[in-house]
C-alpha cells in the first residue's frame, strides 16, 4: 500500500477554526484508493512550516504529498498551479513574522509547478457537484511557502511523484463566527478531498 502525506494548517490570524486541520486529522490512518493517509498539521510560521514539511516527508517517505490550506472567501476548491519563490505578507504569521518579498530559496527557480493532476481534480469535483477550479496564484503567504518548499525539495532530490497544494473554502462553523464567508460543510470539504485522493 502506498502512503500519502496530507497536511493541513493550524488556525491563524482571526480564523479560530481551520478546516484543513480537521481534514488532515480525521483522515489519518484511512485507506483511500491505493493510499494510506498520514495526516500532519503544520504551524503558520514562516521559519518552521517548510522545515517541518520536509521533516514529515523524510519521516513518512510518502509516495504523494497533498498540502491543504484555507482560502477564506473562496467558494470553490482550488488546486494551485504554481508556487513562486517569494515570501511576502501584509499580515503577521502566528509568530509575528511579516516578510517583505524575500526569496524562499536564494538558489531556487522563480516558480515551481504542481505535479498533482489538477485538471483531473477540477473536472472530477465539478462532475460530482463540488465546485472547483484551477487557481493560478497561491498568494505569497504560508500556503505558497509550503507548496514551494515541498516541490523544491523533490526537485533537489530529483524525485518525481504527485505533490502540490489545494486551497479549500471555509467550513460552516468558521463562517458562522465571521458572518460573511462562503462556506461548505466540514463533511463536504473532507469528502471532496477524498475524491481527489482517489484520482492519484
Amino acid at each position: 500500500m502506498k502512503k500519502l502525506l496530507l497536511t493541513g494548517f493550524e488556525p491563524f490570524l482571526n480564523y479560530t477554526i481551520n478546516p484543513t486541520q480537521e481534514i488532515a486529522t480525521s483522515l489519518t490512518g484511512a485507506t483511500i484508493g491505493s493510499y494510506t493517509i498520514e495526516g500532519r498539521v503544520l504551524p503558520v510560521d514562516y521559519n518552521n512550516s517548510g522545515n517541518l514539511l520536509i521533516s514529515y516527508i523524510e519521516e513518512v517517505q510518502p509516495d504523494a504529498v497533498i498540502s491543504l490550506g484555507l482560502a477564506a472567501g473562496r467558494y470553490k476548491v482550488t488546486p494551485e498551479r504554481i508556487a513562486i519563490n517569494c515570501n511576502e505578507s501584509k499580515e503577521d504569521d502566528n509568530e509575528g513574522n511579516r516578510p517583505e518579498g524575500s526569496p524562499i530559496d536564494e538558489e531556487g527557480p522563480d516558480g515551481l509547478f504542481s505535479t498533482l493532476p489538477i485538471r483531473a481534480f477540477v473536472d472530477t469535483l465539478n462532475e460530482k457537484g463540488y465546485p472547483a477550479e484551477i487557481s493560478n496564484t497561491a498568494g505569497t503567504y504560508l500556503c505558497n511557502h509550503v507548496m514551494y518548499r515541498g516541490l523544491n525539495h523533490f526537485r533537489i532530490e530529483n524525485v518525481e511523484f504527485p505533490s502540490g497544494f489545494i486551497h479549500i473554502p471555509a467550513s460552516h462553523d468558521l463562517a458562522i463566527q465571521h458572518g460573511n464567508l462562503p462556506s461548505w460543510s466540514q463533511e463536504d470539504l473532507t469528502n471532496a478531498v477524498r475524491e481527489l485522493i482517489r484520482l492519484l
